[in-house]
């Protein structure tokens, strides 16, 4: 029997194991912490969580334009009757990351999967070495993957200790809001981690190297957060850049590179990550690194060693549970000898959950400036959505692109509350390069948010005709 051998139970490994199991091939998964690796237990669904706390806030924030007051009748709003307990919501946090990463054993140990609690590292490109419990295992393997993921980068000058200096994995731990958080970072993490302590209740400094947040989202989209950010009283620090961060007392003191300092009750570092390549045999077993650490990889997965497939963020290809699960079940695919497409990029739609939230799909304006295509775009504000108006939210748009003469979409972005739901239309739409004429007539609901997405479909009509065909760029 093929034996299969995954060292990481996160997105890619633990789908990958399922889809082994599935094709009947023997597979050891081994983890070190617990069941969906990082993004179970650490990232993804914890932080999720804590945003969805986030959310309700922000919806609370704003009830008074919906005509909601308290029950006494006096002056005070609904805000401000409302209070965040943050130990019962990060007890709460914890508590359904591991009811999920439980749920995912629990699939594993049905599928037949066998699953070691340990570390792992190769031994040549067919042999694994595990140790777990005090003991030593050496596992030969037909086929290995890598799905060892990463760890959040800290300065030297600014080491977390989990206390008053955190790393995303780290805020769990808190039990009272802090009195002033300092975030370092306006990446996708330090972005989304900013919008959610705001909504809290934290008085929020965000420090960003760029002119902007989110240096690597669509720029309009943005700007809009941005502007969000500042209109509820956040202070950005623009092109700074955090050189180091240290304790006093209670306090927790962030320098910037020109010499200001920045106080707070505590700081969060969100600078990046790094891949967990080292130490684990990869070299000597004939697997090339990019100069970042990462694990090089094709568009199957596989890694320059014959039978070593790598899945997830430490090949440094999209940083997407979504996308390490797919690397994992296309790895599995193509080393089993099953039908397999090739990973493609262009279709992964991504969200940064702030409020409100950024989805992206397809083709962005940095690539289709970059590459010179004519391409038609629209951009339709949703304040003059009928539901939005209901809703009283009044930031965001809708943007779609598609190639001219053919009007077949390529991209699109929505700035909105539950932009992460609303995306998906236009992700079907790129995936099967439906054209705007035959996405337009199709129905909406009225009144909804997606209907705006349907009639910046309908503007975009005259680009598909003959006569458009030296449209490139075009704001409408």
């Amino acid at each position: 029997m093929t034996r299969v051998v995954i060292i990481g139970g996160g997105p890619g490994g633990y789908e990958a194991a399922l889809v082994g199991a599935q094709l009947g091939v023997e597979v050891t998964l081994v983890e070190a912490t617990g069941m969906g690796g990082a993004a179970v237990l650490t990232d993804c669904v914890p932080s999720k969580t804590l945003i969805a706390t986030a959310e309700v806030m922000t919806m609370i924030e704003n009830s008074a334009e919906l005509g909601l007051k308290i029950f006494s009748g006096e002056d005070e709003n609904v805000a401000s009757s409302v209070h965040v307990d943050l130990a019962a919501l990060n007890q709460r946090v914890l508590a359904l990351a591991k009811a999920q990463s439980d749920s995912i054993r629990a699939k594993l140990d049905r599928s037949g999967v066998r699953v070691i609690h340990g570390w792992a590292r190769l031994d040549g490109p067919q042999a694994v070495i595990v140790e777990a419990e005090g003991t030593s295992e050496r596992i030969e393997a037909d086929i290995v993957l890598l799905a060892v993921g990463t760890t959040p980068r800290e300065l030297d000058t600014a080491k977390c200790d989990g206390e008053r200096i955190l790393n995303w994995k780290q805020v769990y731990n808190l039990c009272e809001l802090p009195e002033k958080l300092i975030v370092v970072g306006s990446g996708v993490t330090g972005a989304e981690f900013a919008s959610a302590y705001d909504a809290l209740g934290v008085d929020v400094v965000l420090i960003s190297s760029r002119d902007q947040v989110l240096p690597g989202e669509d720029s309009d989209a943005a700007g809009v957060l941005q502007a969000v950010f500042e209109r509820k009283g956040m202070e950005i620090y623009s092109r700074s850049r955090a050189v180091a961060a240290r304790r006093e007392g209670d306090e927790v003191v962030v320098s910037l590179e020109d010499g200001r300092e920045v106080r707070g009750s505590h700081c969060l570092m969100a600078v990046g990550s790094i891949p967990n390549t080292v130490g684990i045999g990869l070299a000597e077993a004939g697997i090339e690194l990019a100069p970042s650490g990462h694990i090089q990889v094709d568009r199957v997965s596989r890694t320059t060693a014959r039978g070593v497939y790598a899945a997830g963020d430490c090949t440094g290809v999209f940083a997407l549970a979504s996308v390490a699960a797919m690397q994992g079940r296309i790895a599995m695919w193509h080393s089993l000898g099953d039908a397999v497409q090739p990973l493609e990029l262009g279709s992964v739609s991504s969200n940064v959950f702030t409020a409100p939230e950024i989805a992206t799909v397809g083709m962005t304006q940095k690539q289709i400036d970059a590459s010179g295509l004519k391409v038609a775009k629209v951009t339709l504000p949703l304040a003059g959505n009928a539901r939005a108006k209901m809703k009283g939210f009044t930031d965001g748009f809708v943007k779609l692109y598609c190639l001219p003469v053919t009007g077949i979409i390529v991209g699109g972005v929505v700035v909105a509350p539950q932009a992460s739901e609303l995306i998906h239309s236009i992700s079907l739409a790129v995936a099967e390069k439906i054209t705007v004429d035959d996405f337009s007539d199709d129905f909406t609901v009225y009144p909804s948010m997606s209907g705006s997405i349907a009639e910046a479909a309908r503007m975009l009509h005259l680009h598909s005709h003959p006569e458009a065909e030296n449209a490139s760029n075009t704001q409408v």
